[in-house]
């Protein structure tokens, strides 16, 4: 008789048969996210002025972009106009007609609101097929509209949903093989938050090596992320162009860029930063366990994504807190997929 113990079942990522959402369902999830998504931001309307904040200073430029007013701060922050840009027609509807309710704070919210919803609707899409699973998808939409990072800081006026959601729809473009969308979701990621072009370079390249065997043409694929990449920086160069009226030199561009801090001293200090643990104190501890029931091709990517984070933040040197933005912004919906799963499947109740 072996007396060896036989070792346990090692968990991989298994396709799933499916579950697809009707038109109808994802517009009545849609409608639901953005309902939540505007109660949860509710409190910067009329109760406290995020502005006035040391921590939340860039919703400043924000702001003023959507009033039309100039716009303070670092030059760079002008060029995030996506949201500012959804958000201007709300602020014109709202003005003299919301009370005691800040305009201006009322656009911005409407706007994050719909990129946040967005987001958590993907989330409960990409789940469902790749897990087979709905409840476990829809519990990890509610987890992440509920992470400390989105009431906090996508609904009070900064503009991380807008590059959250593109960072989400392109990996949902990559995982369906449809890759004609990347260009246009490279050009709006862009106009969201210009480090939507490193992330989305690194986490396409990791896709591309990780499931570049499995796909009908490697190299149609590649033209495509490579297409993606040159329409994103020539979004950048365009919008710098309109704003500026001045031809944007990349190299000039990110030597502007560079802060005077140590890396290591930006690295360490990131990491006990407690804007980054107020994000990720429950959801890495609850994610990490069912990551291996995920495809490498989204594991990897995501991998390749978040190291780029770090090395952005030790080379923009930032304010505190900007890492743990950054971090969720790329990883966040798959620690919510990958919590969810821990709580419905080990806990008995996805049956």
């Amino acid at each position: 008789m072996n007396s060896k113990a036989e070792p346990g079942p090692v968990e991989r990522f298994v396709p799933k048969r499916p579950v697809r959402l009707s038109a109808r369902r994802q517009a009545a999830l849609y409608c639901l996210f953005v309902l939540i998504a505007w109660g949860l931001g509710y409190s910067a309307l009329n109760r406290y002025d995020p502005r006035k904040f040391p921590g939340l200073s860039d919703i400043k430029s924000y702001a003023a972009m959507v009033a039309g007013d100039p716009v303070p701060g670092p030059e760079h922050l002008q060029f995030r106009v996506l949201v500012p840009w959804v958000a201007k027609p709300f602020y014109r509807l709202a003005r003299g007609h919301v009370g005691s309710w800040d305009p201006v704070l009322f656009g911005l919210l409407v706007s994050d609101s719909l990129f946040v919803a967005a987001t958590a609707l993907l989330i409960v899409m990409i789940g469902s097929g790749l897990l087979g699973d709905y409840p476990v998808s829809l519990l990890a939409a509610l987890l992440y509209m509920v992470n400390f990072a989105v009431p906090n800081l996508r609904l009070v006026g900064l503009v991380d949903a807008g590059e959250g959601f593109f960072l989400l729809a392109l990996y949902w473009s990559l995982s369906k093989s449809q890759f004609w969308p990347l260009p246009v979701i490279a050009c709006l990621g862009t106009l969201a938050k210009e480090s939507f072009i490193p992330f989305s370079i690194a986490f396409a390249a990791a896709w591309w090596l990780v499931a570049g065997e499995k796909l009908e043409s490697r190299r149609a694929s590649a033209m495509w992320i490579v297409s993606g990449w040159v329409a994103s920086l020539a979004t950048l160069i365009a919008i710098h162009y309109s704003i500026t009226g001045k031809m944007l030199g990349l190299v000039s561009f990110a030597s502007s860029l560079q802060g005077n801090y140590h890396y290591w001293s930006q690295f360490t200090s990131s990491l006990w930063d407690r804007n980054l643990w107020y994000v990720f104190i429950w959801l890495l501890p609850a994610g990490i366990p069912k990551l291996r029931q995920f495809p490498k091709s989204w594991l990897l990517p995501t991998a390749a994504a978040s190291a780029m984070a770090f090395v952005l933040d030790g080379y923009y040197s930032g304010d505190y807190g900007t890492v743990g933005r950054a971090l969720f912004s790329i990883a966040g919906p798959l620690l919510t997929l990958s919590t969810a799963k821990l709580l419905l499947d080990d806990f008995g109740t996805s049956r």
